[in-house]
């Protein structure tokens, strides 16, 4: 059993019969009244979010979990498929379980938490950034920069980004994992 100052990112416990990660968290110190914590929580099972306030002092149950590195595969539909790097052994995840499928290049490693109880996947962790080509994009046209201007761009998974004016087709970008967002153009 832990309690509320245990609460971190990525924390997965059990709440209301099933098994939520803490993906957002904040202890709250009101001049007045007792401490709290408030809480955002994500369904490994449904992918469900969900907002929780959680007394000062609360105990939760915490769910021990094991993280290993996997690399991506390939996709079938709704399934995707990893590969332990370091026993090669194959487990396959479901889409709603990926916080962002769309930005999952094969033979990328991302970092899997599994329950111990019963081996099943909890969550899965992408890298902070990642590296794509774009495959398409429209020219930027000259004169039109007023400020922070953008333009939408396909990568090679097939997500959309929007980017600044000056990326090209073929141009490798790096895009935040987390929100989606265009970081940087990266020189060969």
């Amino acid at each position: 059993m832990a309690s509320t100052s245990d609460i971190r990112k990525g924390l997965c416990i059990k709440h209301n019969n099933d098994i939520f990660k803490i993906i957002e968290f904040l202890h709250v110190k009101p001049g007045k009244g007792p401490a709290f914590v408030r809480t955002k929580l994500k369904s490994v099972t449904s992918g469900k979010v969900l907002e929780n306030t959680f007394s000062g002092g609360h105990k939760i149950e915490d769910i021990r979990v094991e993280t290993s590195k996997f690399q991506f595969l390939y996709s079938e539909g709704d399934t995707f498929n990893f590969m332990n790097t370091e026993d090669y052994n194959q487990i396959t995840i479901e889409r709603n379980t990926l916080d962002a499928p769309n930005l999952l290049k094969e033979g990328e490693v991302v970092s899997i938490s599994i329950n111990t109880e019963d081996g099943m996947p909890l969550s899965v962790d992408m890298p902070i950034s990642v590296v794509l080509e774009v495959t398409h994009t429209e020219p930027g046209v000259k004169g039109n920069t007023a400020t922070n201007a953008t333009k939408p761009a396909t990568v090679e998974t097939g997500a959309r980004i929007n980017v600044p004016l000056f990326i090209n087709e073929g141009d490798k970008i790096k895009i935040e994992t987390e929100k989606g967002t265009y970081q940087e153009r990266i020189k060969e």
